[in-house]
């Protein structure tokens, strides 16, 4: 029988552990249920959970969010996002338009969708027009477009692809000098698709213990007390505690579609730079639905701060696990989810706006005035 989230908290508070233990966690899922179920204040003291690099939409280039926009207003076409997308803004000066809520705002046909085949309804209904999907998203978002593609998208239908893959991003921070985490806790819904085996490199290469989680309470703690049991007995491997949805190799049919319409190639990551093998190129067999090959690029290296988080912008560091949320400057201040000044504040996936939707305060120094 399965162990329930009391139970599990019993378990880890019996560890005999005195030392400060890091672990991170790479899903903005994971955050969101750490983070709206409490689990941070009822963990002890020596647990510090740390969100990684799991928002997709945090990452986005910002070169490929203002080709978006300029599209959208330029061109006689529909362009499909996901929601929290269209109020990721870009570093442009502030007379002009700098998000996609904006461009619709100014009259360009733009749907927010929530699942890529949508898109497929949007393209069927408007046949003599462009449909440009803006698909920003790891594995999970970009095999269903894989398969989207493979089964004979129409014509119309273009794709502005951001599809990221989730471990090159881990392996960056690991590889640094500065890793800052002592275990992790791997994402339930890719490793579905890409197998728990996606992760053995954590193990290999760095020595430090693995667990694969779904997204309730019970199941993070059963990965938090198994990374944590790991480290006490010196026996490293990858921890499947998904077992009810993960299986080994994972989803074969699903790495074969992204295989036969996505090369992996370099791509960058918003605020971070450039890193290798991670993201998703489509094939030469499917150019004709790539928007590169349709449109003229609107990617101007000559504005200020192209590629770079918003100045004064500390989401970089947060997603990378470097600093939380409340470290930042602008964290509930100048940004907050009213008037969000960089990525991580918008997605519902981002931690700042986790962090923000769950309670969590920056903490202002208060003035005191003396009476005299």
């Amino acid at each position: 029988m399965a162990l329930s989230a009391q139970q599990w908290l019993v378990k880890i508070n019996e560890l005999p552990v005195t030392e400060t233990i890091k672990i991170m966690n790479v899903c903005g899922g994971h955050e969101r249920t750490i983070a709206l179920s409490g689990l941070r204040s009822v963990l002890p003291e020596w647990i510090e959970l740390i969100p990684g690099p799991g928002c997709p939409v945090c990452v986005c280039p910002e070169e490929d969010i203002y080709q978006a926009i300029q599209l959208s207003l330029e061109k006689n076409i529909i362009l499909a996002a996901f929601g929290d997308m269209l109020r990721v803004p870009v570093n442009a000066g502030k007379q002009a338009i700098r998000t996609l809520s904006q461009a619709k705002a100014a009259g360009a046909d733009i749907r927010a969708i929530a699942s890529p085949i949508e898109t497929l309804t949007i393209a069927k209904e408007n046949p003599g027009q462009t449909v440009v999907f803006f698909a920003a998203g790891f594995e999970t978002t970009f095999a269903p477009v894989a398969a989207m593609l493979a089964e004979g998208a129409p014509e119309n239908l273009l794709i502005l692809s951001s599809g990221r893959l989730t471990w090159p991003a881990v392996a960056l921070l690991l590889d640094s000098e500065q890793p800052n985490c002592d275990a992790l806790i791997a994402p339930g819904h890719v490793a579905t698709v890409m197998g728990p085996e996606q992760w053995q490199f954590v193990v290999s290469r760095h020595q430090l213990p693995v667990a694969i989680a779904g997204f309730t309470p019970d199941s993070l703690l059963a990965a938090i007390y198994s990374v944590l049991r790991q480290r006490m007995d010196n026996h490293l491997f990858v921890d499947n505690c998904y077992e009810r949805v993960v299986k080994p190799g994972g989803n074969r049919r699903a790495q074969q579609l992204l295989s036969q319409v996505f090369e992996v190639s370099d791509a960058p990551w918003r605020g971070i730079g450039s890193i290798p093998s991670s993201g998703y190129t489509l094939k030469a067999h499917f150019s004709r639905h790539d928007v590169q090959q349709h449109f003229e690029s609107f990617r101007d290296d000559a504005r200020r701060h192209v590629g770079e988080m918003p100045p004064g912008c500390d989401c970089a560091r947060v997603v990378m696990g470097k600093i939380k949320p409340v470290d930042c400057k602008l964290y509930g201040r100048l940004c907050v989810p009213s008037q969000p000044v960089g990525p991580c504040m918008v997605s519902d996936e981002g931690a700042c706006r986790i962090w923000w939707s769950a309670g969590i305060k920056p903490e202002v120094e208060l003035k005191s005035t003396e009476l005299t």
